[in-house]
């Protein structure tokens, strides 16, 4: 497997092309399918072994609310 490079990116999207994207990910979920997403120039392949939860954060006057897909990468 090749070493890929660390990463750390956040990437806004309009509302529609984040509602696209939620829908092709709960598609790929409920068919038990592995799901492909390029996020800023980089495909990205999450298996069917992946882990999703939902992470709420608050600190002053703001409040975020992340949906997460966790996975390792096989050796």
């Amino acid at each position: 497997m090749t070493d890929k490079k660390e990463r750390d990116i956040e990437k806004h999207y309009s509302n529609a092309e984040f509602v696209a994207k939620l829908r092709r990910l709960a598609d790929a979920v409920e068919s038990g399918s592995r799901f492909e997403i390029q996020i800023a120039g980089e495909r990205i392949y999450v298996p069917v072994r992946a882990e999703y939860s939902v992470e709420h954060e608050r600190e002053g006057n703001e409040e975020e609310i992340e949906f997460q897909i966790k996975w390792c990468n096989k050796d």
